[in-house]
């Protein structure tokens, strides 16, 4: 690798295009911004305000996390050396990509990052921006903290490509729509080249912005699907996914039963059950999710993804 690095932020958003417009304005008005941004949204619409821009390579391409992360993977080869895809509602601070460049430089068998999440909105209500920056701000810095983890936390991820081109990785195109899992998959296939670990002091907060996740039912299922899935690729350890597929059960069955009306706990349940019952026939498979409809008012209006999977 080079002394300079040559970095590009990758962000995949559907959706969302005030909470995209934000955070591109965000990271372009960075001291340290990165060389390229590029953005890869389902449909124009998801990009007002950024078709004009000469600080942002758009691209238009097929619905689903890990299909637009791909399409960003390969926009960025090969004049990158390191890509950090951020959530579009992730928010850094200041100084986390200089911080990411700097581990990547030092530690070469580093092969994937995530960063310290200060504050993550998806785990309640959700926060604003000026929320994000009045906690940055607060925060200050700290010493770079380098640790080993089983897998990067999807909303940052920074990879080195060099691993990624070798040995042709990708993401998952099997998991749909918002790929549940999908970073400890992309996680776990990469750190078989190298270490994946996490950054204390690469600081930075998820905004966790509630409009357009998956509604329920789907997420219920892919709670189930995903993880099995996963178990026969050998990305993730049977004991890992049965403790998350059970943490994921009891926390929909708890709010069912409590009657929690933050999060559509009674449709995650049915998709838990559904995919149980699949799995039992054999039928199970991420992909199923895109046989649902939206079944109801309810599930149109559930707004969150807040189980937090690590």
């Amino acid at each position: 690798m080079t002394p300079q690095s040559r970095i590009t932020v990758g962000i995949a958003s559907a959706g969302r295009p005030a909470t995209l417009l934000e955070t591109i304005d965000y990271l372009a008005g960075l001291r340290n911004r990165p060389e390229r941004i590029i953005v890869c949204v389902p449909d124009i619409d998801d990009a007002v305000g950024l078709c004009d821009r000469l600080d942002v390579e758009l691209i238009v391409g097929s619905r689903g996390l890990t299909c637009q992360r791909n399409r960003i993977l390969r926009a960025a080869v090969p004049d990158t050396d390191i890509l950090i895809f951020l959530d579009d509602d992730f928010i850094p601070a200041p100084n986390f990509i200089q911080r990411m460049e700097a581990v990547f430089a030092r530690e070469p068998d580093v092969t994937i990052a995530t960063g310290e999440v200060l504050a993550d909105g998806i785990l309640d209500e959700g926060l604003t921006m000026s929320d994000a920056l009045e906690i940055i701000e607060t925060a200050g810095e700290r010493a770079e903290l380098v640790t080993d983890v089983y897998n990067a936390y999807g909303c940052n991820m920074v990879v080195r490509l060099s691993p990624v081109i070798e040995h042709g990785l990708a993401f998952d195109e099997q998991l749909p729509l918002y790929g549940w899992l999908e970073d400890v998959d992309f996680s776990r296939s990469i750190a078989r080249y190298g270490r994946s670990v996490r950054v204390e002091g690469a600081r930075g907060v998820h905004l966790g912005v509630k409009s357009a996740r998956q509604p329920g039912r789907r997420l219920g299922y892919s709670q189930i699907a995903n993880p099995a899935h996963l178990i026969r690729k050998g990305t993730m350890s049977k004991p890992r996914a049965i403790a998350q597929i059970s943490r994921n059960i009891l926390a929909n069955a708890r709010g069912a039963l409590l009657g929690d009306r933050s999060i559509d706990r009674r449709g995650r349940l049915g998709g838990n059950m559904l995919a149980l019952a699949d799995l039992l026939t054999g039928r199970a498979s991420p992909a199923r999710i895109l046989e649902f409809g939206i079944s109801s008012k309810r599930e149109m209006s559930s707004p969150s993804i807040a189980t937090k999977r690590r």
